[in-house]
């Protein structure tokens, strides 16, 4: 039987199973009764025979092939099998998540979990959902706000609509705003334009808008702790109505406020709202408009950042899309450029920046330093990834751990595991981190996001490794300050043919300023060192276009004289 269906020697249990049951359903020859009768008293009915196996439905089912099934291939004559068997014997254990940290793999018809509820703040996705909900008080008054908003900067006027003119349509955005330590301290309602119904060239053009990169904020935070400069903070409020639209375009009334009178007009935008292909631009070249009506110049290096100086009197201004950081060495100065930015747009002062882009900002002013920390946002992200009661890892990455693409899963049941494990998204919230203040996890970073398209088990690990290395250290902080000058130090290393999968090596390089980290980067060559040298030269060619290039040396050349 083994030999017939393939079956490799280790189900020989199954046969021999299968044929003791035969014998026992069929009479012997020295009695006229079955076995099976003469044991139980009952005599055998055909529903007895559904405990066969079928030989034929457990081979295809095992996925072995034809390996040796212990028996010497011989010319065989043709046994008719029985015909009334059951679907082969299934486990019946219940499945549980296992006992070590990180996500439960799965079986086809699991509830799987989505990432995004593990942090999720109950905050409702629709005006009907808002109304419903037990904080539908709340809701109700931030809704208000955001409409009086638009009243007080007539972002629309109602027109009559006309046949055929197109519509973009609109909805409410809620979201939690919560302080550092995760409370939430605002309910804040948006309405957003459903600007994906826009055609380029008919609704819009350019939709560019720069921001201040990260670094930079990190650049202006080391040489604020050198001169020991103030730094506030401030918000503006619906900034994107700021903005004036020269296009034509008409939006369906907001649900929940429709005009009782005239429920079938259009609101025709006057100004930019939240949503439009072009709403971050308008608001950009507004910002920058009246900030040079004001004095400031923008940096050369860095589009967002602006600074006003007046002999010894020096005001710096760095703008990401609504957070604006004020740095200045004179009080007054900024007091004047705090009250005319009120004027210009409505504002909210914040004081004293403790935390921007989920980064909080600790200061030792007697001691010139400046700590930055994300323990907040970690804390987020391990909870997010069922990692926030796992081991404290000492290292990002083993030692022994040698991640390729053979690791990769092959089978589609292999696939289909993976698929169902947040690599991706694990990554990119690591990425976030990295970019910001963890530039000792760029290394095992790098390595790990190239396995994003199919990534294994061991990939998975290596991923895992890096949480748990962070959950130790996500108290620390990156410190900026302890120098005795404002100079630019660079250091890059490289290691060669890393790559397991196509020999290429690695780089690695940072910059500091005033004591503390800056600008970082690792990630893998673009082409194959021939040697160690050679790939050492390579990575000193990307260090040094950043130097040249990314890191403001105009601007930190001139604020640091200032």
């Amino acid at each position: 039987m083994m030999s017939r269906a393939s079956l490799p020697i280790s189900f020989r249990g199954y046969p021999l199973e299968t044929a003791a049951h035969i014998l026992n359903l069929v009479p012997t020859k020295k009695v006229a009764n079955t076995p099976h009768e003469m044991w139980t008293g009952k005599a055998p009915s055909q529903g007895d025979s559904g405990r066969q196996i079928d030989l034929e439905e457990l081979q295809e089912s095992s996925g072995e092939g034809t390996s040796n099934t212990g028996a010497q291939p011989e010319e065989e004559t043709p046994v008719e099998l029985i015909d009334e068997s059951l679907p082969l014997r299934r486990s019946e254990r219940v499945s549980v998540p296992p006992q070590f940290y990180g996500f439960h793999i799965t079986t086809e018809g699991d509830t799987f979990i989505s990432d995004s509820t593990l942090v999720n703040l109950d905050e409702p996705n629709s005006y009907k959902e808002a109304m419903a909900g037990p904080e539908s008080a709340k809701w109700k008054e931030a809704m208000d706000s955001e409409i009086q908003s638009m009243y007080d900067n007539q972002v629309w006027n109602l027109v009559d609509n006309v046949p055929g003119r197109k519509t973009v349509g609109c909805k409410w955005i809620f979201k939690k705003k919560t302080d550092m330590d995760g409370n939430v301290h605002t309910y804040k309602a948006r309405l957003v334009a459903k600007g994906f119904t826009q055609t380029p060239g008919v609704d819009y053009d350019e939709t560019f808008s720069p921001v201040a990169r990260i670094k930079s904020i990190r650049l202006m935070l080391a040489i604020v702790a050198f001169h020991d400069y103030e730094i506030w903070q401030m918000d503006v409020k619906t900034a994107f109505l700021n903005g004036k639209l020269a296009e034509d375009v008409y939006m369906a009334q907001p649900e929940g406020f429709v005009n009782a009178k005239h429920p079938n007009r259009l609101c025709k935008l006057e100004k930019s709202i939240y949503g439009l292909k072009l709403a971050s631009r308008r608001w950009n070249l507004c910002f920058d408009e009246k900030v040079k009506e004001f004095g400031f110049l923008r940096s050369e290096d860095e589009s967002c950042v602006y600074v006003k100086a007046n002999g010894s009197v020096v005001s710096f201004l760095v703008l990401y899309v609504d957070d604006i950081l004020l740095i200045g060495n004179d009080i007054p100065t900024l007091q004047e450029d705090k009250s005319w930015l009120g004027k210009c747009f409505a504002m909210k002062d914040i004081g004293e920046a403790s935390y921007i882009l989920g980064i909080r900002i600790v200061r030792d002013r007697s001691k010139r330093l400046i700590g930055l920390s994300q323990n907040t946002y970690l804390d987020k992200v391990l909870k997010r990834f069922s990692m926030d009661n796992s081991k404290k890892g000492e290292l990002l990455i083993q030692s022994n751990a040698k991640l390729s693409k053979t690791q990769s899963p092959s089978t589609e049941v292999e696939i289909a595991e993976m698929s169902r494990v947040p690599y991706a998204s694990a990554v990119g919230s690591i990425m976030y981190a990295m970019t910001c203040t963890c530039p000792d996890v760029a290394f095992a970073l790098s390595m790990v996001s190239r396995y994003q398209g199919n990534p294994g088990k061991a990939h998975w690990t290596a991923v895992k490794n890096i949480l748990k290395y962070l959950r130790r250290t996500k108290e620390w902080f990156l410190v900026l300050g302890g120098s005795d000058d404002l100079k630019v130090q660079g250091y890059s290393d490289s290691s060669f043919q890393t790559d397991r999968d196509n020999y290429r090596s690695q780089s690695g390089w940072v910059f500091t300023l005033n004591g503390g980290a800056v600008t970082w980067k690792s990630s893998k060559q673009e082409t194959v060192a021939d040697s160690t040298c050679e790939s050492e030269y390579i990575t000193a060619s990307e260090a040094s276009k950043e130097a040249i290039v990314g890191l403001m040396s105009k601007s930190i050349t001139i604020f640091g004289q200032i």
